[in-house]
């Protein structure tokens, strides 16, 4: 589907990135991401994860990545989610209990900011619940404002719905509030109507201040339906993930298809543990559906190899069973993970964008942070839940294999999908 946003375009008009880079000089635009702790509906919401990120990390990645913005804040009351938005590369506005209440409105939240942010001269209020936002929507819109002096842009969506009077006493009728029942007009023939949806709200601090946002010369920045993702509002957790993977933003370099994954054995593979025997035997739990991920892989053509440690409670006897059993290799006694990494790609001629890396310990950090995909399991420790890419809902031993198995497949097909859209793109000239 066509891209229905609404750039600035003209010959002599220089790019938004230069615009806003020279703009910038002169005044400060900040990026401020409302993320209370307290969520009626669902617990912690805003930092639950969604396709393997937590919410508020789609558009933390966005704002991050659109190279647009001053600073980028995140306010909140919740340590946690503190912790996350600054491991998505924010900074945070601990918010007063006084905008902190369920009756506390955005706008007391924005103004609070504002008075303790004297630097600050425009605020972009990204909504983290719309998770399929892209930077090139940031950069058109706050484009819109330097090109053509609005006060005011927000996000809106095209829907076509006919709408009809609430009607709260018996016995009285309903009238129709947008259409003539008796012309009712084909979806072609009717432009629709426009709706906020959510996505994103720009005001000067003057607006703010004053408690008038969307006011003064204001106007508005339409995106696609396929973008306009609401979590708060219309979409529940299973339908938005499967819209994100299509149509989230997963950062700056293009999707690439992986050719090789290291999985460490401990901690990923198994739960950890070792069990013993009465008669003394070492016995280690694998769960079917990890093993499963593992061929799943090879059988798409991803070469699987195995990473133990010399700490590991998984011996190397046990370790080869293992690498038998699931018909690939495996590195034991590996203290120093990167640098074997490293050479086994380079036996390989790949680069770490075409590597993926499953771990769970502090070993695993430096490459959970290279690798074009990574994953910890979601019981891992915070440094490898920070450093990897994406959380797994499930810990270790217990399907996180597969959950990762399923994400790199996923991708990959999201990846051959593009490519053979480009080469139509490019078959149409």
């Amino acid at each position: 589907m066509a891209d229905k946003s609404k750039p600035v375009s003209g010959t002599n008009t220089p790019s938004a990135q230069d615009s806003i880079k020279d703009w910038s000089n002169r005044r400060h635009i900040a990026a401020l991401i409302l993320a209370r702790g307290g969520s009626k509906g669902i617990p912690l919401k805003n930092i639950k994860l969604l396709a393997g990120v937590p919410l508020i990390g789609w558009v933390l990645r966005a704002a991050v990545d659109s190279d647009l913005f001053d600073s980028v804040w995140v306010s909140t009351d919740h340590d946690e989610i503190e912790k996350v938005a600054k491991a998505w590369g924010a900074q945070v506005h601990r918010r007063s209990l006084e905008v902190s209440q369920d009756s506390s409105s955005s706008l007391d939240t924005m103004q609070e900011f504002v008075r303790q942010r004297p630097e600050v001269d425009v605020i972009c209020h990204i909504q983290a619940t719309s998770p399929c936002l892209h930077p090139r929507h940031l950069r058109e819109a706050l484009q819109m404002i330097l090109d053509q002096g609005y006060d005011s842009v927000f996000s809106v969506v095209r829907r076509h719905q006919f709408r009809w009077e609430e009607v709260k006493q018996a016995g009285r009728c309903s009238k129709p509030l947008n259409i003539d029942p008796s012309k009712r007009p084909r979806r072609q023939d009717w432009d629709g109507e426009l709706c906020e949806n959510g996505s994103f709200y720009i005001n000067t601090r003057e607006l703010i201040e004053k408690g008038v946002p969307q006011m003064g010369k204001v106007t508005y920045y339409e995106m696609p339906p396929e973008y306009s993702v609401d979590i708060d509002v219309d979409i529940d957790w299973p339908v938005a993930e499967q819209r994100v993977v299509r149509y989230g933003y997963f950062g700056k370099e293009e999707l690439e298809v992986v050719n090789l994954l290291f999985c460490s054995v401990s901690g990923c593979l198994t739960d950890g543990q070792l069990y013993i025997s009465l008669s003394g035997e070492e016995m280690v739990s694998i769960n079917s559906r990890d093993m499963m991920g593992i061929h799943m892989l090879q059988k798409d053509g991803v070469e699987v190899i195995l990473i133990s440690s010399k700490e590991d409670p998984v011996s190397k006897t046990l370790a080869d069973k293992l690498a038998g059993h699931a018909g690939c290799k495996v590195m034991h006694g590996v203290e120093q993970r990167q640098a074997v990494v490293e050479r086994l790609m380079k036996e390989r001629g790949l680069v770490w964008k075409k590597v993926a890396y499953l771990g769970t310990d502090i070993l695993d950090v430096s490459c959970l942070n290279l690798a074009g995909l990574s994953a910890a399991p979601g019981d891992a420790p915070a440094e490898a839940l920070n450093a990897a890419k994406y959380n797994c809902r499930s810990p270790a031993g217990r399907g996180a294999v597969r959950e990762f198995t399923e994400h790199i497949l996923l991708l990959k097909k999201k990846a051959k999908s593009k490519m053979d859209q480009d080469r139509i793109d490019r078959m149409s000239f």
